[in-house]
C-alpha cells in the first residue's frame, strides 16, 4: 500500500465517526487521531461532508467498521456497513477493507471515560474514537507502529 492517509469510518445509522492515519515512509510509522463525527441521517448530507474529508486529506485508502457479534456472526448492521463500503468504494474509486469492529464503541467509551469526559462529552465523541480504535486495529493488522495524536 503507497504511504499516506487513510480515513477510517465507524458506520452507524444516527452518526458516523471518522478517524485519520497517516503512514510515513521513515519507519512505516503511522500517527492517527479521531477526526469528527458526522451528525446526520441524511445520506446526501453524509456523502457531501465524506466528500469534504476526502478532498482535504486526499486518502489513499478507507476503513469500515464491520460489526459483528461476539462469536463472529453478522447481525443486522453488519449488511448496512458492508454497503456503505461498497457506496464509498463506488463514489471514491479508492481502496476500502472492512475491518473487525467488535467491542469498539465499549474500548471508545473506557479511553473516554479514563480521560475523565463527562457522560455528555463521551457520547459526543464516542464515534470518532470508536473510528480510531477501528483505524489502530487495521494498522495493528498490517504489521505498522502507531502513535497517537493528543486528543
Amino acid at each position: 500500500m503507497p504511504d499516506g492517509s487513510v480515513l477510517a469510518f465507524d458506520f452507524g445509522i444516527k452518526r458516523i465517526g471518522v478517524a485519520i492515519g497517516t503512514q510515513l515512509d521513515t519507519g512505516r510509522l503511522a500517527s492517527s487521531r479521531a477526526l469528527t463525527v458526522i451528525d446526520t441521517e441524511a445520506n446526501d448530507a453524509r456523502f457531501a461532508a465524506i466528500t469534504s474529508l476526502i478532498g482535504e486529506w486526499q486518502p489513499v485508502h478507507l476503513l469500515v467498521g464491520r460489526p459483528l457479534n461476539e462469536d463472529g456472526t453478522p447481525h443486522e448492521m453488519t449488511a448496512r456497513c458492508e454497503r456503505f463500503a461498497n457506496q464509498l468504494r463506488g463514489r471514491f474509486r479508492l481502496p476500502v477493507d472492512e475491518v473487525d469492529e467488535r467491542f469498539s464503541s465499549t474500548e471508545a467509551d473506557a479511553s473516554l471515560r479514563e480521560r475523565g469526559l463527562s457522560w455528555q462529552e463521551r457520547k459526543t465523541r464516542i464515534d470518532a474514537e470508536a473510528a480510531l480504535i477501528i483505524l489502530q486495529s487495521w494498522f495493528d493488522t498490517h504489521g505498522h507502529t502507531t502513535a497517537h495524536a493528543p486528543a
